[in-house]
């Protein structure tokens, strides 16, 4: 249990840092620079991190396949499979950020079309982005192969400092007078460091080897046959979570993306905190899928439920009372008028988002990320000209309205869960070791 809430207690930091981070970073870049280039920033931001997410999709893969390996013993098989990792999200992580430049011109010229922000800053900024997506996905294998491990303290620390370090060059910076491309030049130079830092983390794991990207035939065909479907999900979370202040700033501007960016990253610590502090979940189920009882399942997720609606329930309520006075404290009066109307929304579309959790994390464990993506892909599909819809008839409202429809659509993930638990109720007793049947996984048959 120690460990447990441990591992909680690193995952509530690891994603605490940031949106912390990005919130006392906020006023210096919007009172030094002003809201256009705040929005640069974010614009540029959400590109690296949209990027980063597609080209590692595979990671979820790579926490079930080495938990479960770990679960049994298999030293060797785990280090092919971060290698195998390490490969995939290679070539996605260059293909995805050459995209980004190739697209980087486009974009700037619509963007610099409101006069804002001047042309030549704007593609610089979309260029420097661009490479930074093949760092993310190489961090991410580093960093998703320690999850497995159930080792959540050194990585944290890691991501944390690297984080705290950019956003603090990014205020003094913004002090000096520097303006965005200056600021994402050294958020690439610490993501970098950080990087690497991970990576000798991994090799401490499993040996110099396994830092070798290589398609190993077994398990390249595994991570594929599983991975295929964490990749569309990570799709299906970038074209509805991520790309709305992408599109925003195209459609409207880099000015209006500021007060949108601003509740989006106040109220993302509902689903982040949640998410991260029950992470250990993910790897605990997946490493015990084979010996742990269908009664004990249920013990499991029903307190991991009662703990993930109990917090999200306390911060949402509070940043509902308490929102609007943090937004002019941080923001001032003229972004913050422009937030009043969307904060809500947006809030209650992440206390949506944050209960569907643990429903998530268990079907993801037990192999079923087919279901998942299916979650995400199948019932949202027909949410993206619904999104498209709002941004150009209510603009920012309409964004708003729709990240209300995306929390709605994610506790679509109890459903399967629901069902499985109740098969065959009644026929595993209390204290029995039978294990859960492994026919629940839509990996390999």
């Amino acid at each position: 249990m120690k460990r447990h809430l441990t591992n909680a207690v690193y995952g509530v930091l690891d994603y605490a840092s940031f949106p912390a981070g990005m919130l006392l970073a906020a006023p210096i870049v919007l009172h030094r620079l002003g809201a256009s280039e705040y929005g640069l920033w974010m614009i540029a931001t959400a590109t690296v991190s949209v990027g980063g997410i597609i080209a590692s999709g595979f990671g979820d893969a790579n926490i079930q396949r080495v938990a479960r390996l770990r679960g049994n013993g298999d030293t060797q098989a785990m280090a092919h499979a971060v290698r195998g990792t390490l490969a995939i999200n290679l070539v996605l992580g260059t293909v995805i950020a050459a995209i980004a430049w190739i697209a980087a011109p486009f974009a700037a010229r619509r963007i610099a079309a409101f006069h804002a922000v001047p042309l030549a800053e704007t593609l610089a900024a979309l260029r420097i982005a661009s490479p930074l997506i093949l760092v993310r996905a190489v961090e991410t294998v580093a960093v998703s192969t320690q999850r497995a491990f159930e080792q959540y303290r050194e990585t944290v620390r890691i991501s944390t400092a690297s984080r705290w370090l950019t956003l603090a060059a990014a205020g003094a910076l913004a002090l000096g007078g520097y303006r965005a491309p200056s600021i994402l030049t050294t958020t690439g130079i610490f993501l970098f460091l950080g990087t690497c830092l991970q990576l000798r983390q991994v090799r401490g794991l499993l040996g110099k080897s396994a830092l070798i990207p290589a398609f190993e035939p077994e398990a390249t065909r595994s991570l594929l046959q599983l991975g295929a479907f964490t990749w569309l999900q990570a799709l299906g979370g970038v074209i509805f979570s991520q790309l709305d202040r992408i599109l925003l700033g195209i459609t409207l501007g880099a000015q209006p993306v500021a007060p949108y960016a601003l509740c989006v990253q106040f109220s993302q610590p509902i689903v982040g905190v949640v998410g991260s502090g029950l992470n250990f979940l993910f790897p605990y189920l997946a490493g015990r899928a084979e010996s742990m009882s269908r009664e004990e399942l249920r013990r499991t997720l029903a307190k991991a439920l009662a703990c993930n609606l109990a917090a999200v329930a306390c911060m949402a309520g509070g940043l509902l009372l308490a929102g609007d006075r943090l937004m002019r404290i941080w923001a001032g009066a003229a972004v913050a008028h422009s937030a009043q109307k969307i904060l809500p929304l947006i809030v209650a579309g992440s206390a949506l988002t944050g209960a569907s959790v643990t429903g998530f994390y268990a079907l993801q464990a037990l192999g079923r990320f087919r279901t998942v993506a299916c979650i995400n892909l199948g019932g949202r599909a027909a949410m993206l000209p619904l999104m498209l819809v709002l941004l150009n008839r209510s603009g920012l409202e309409g964004l708003a309205v729709f990240r209300l429809c995306l929390g709605s659509i994610a506790l679509l993930a109890y459903l399967p869960l629901v069902r499985f638990l109740a098969r065959d109720k009644g026929t595993l007793h209390a204290g029995a070791r039978a294990p859960l049947p492994y026919a629940f996984e839509e990996g390999p048959k």
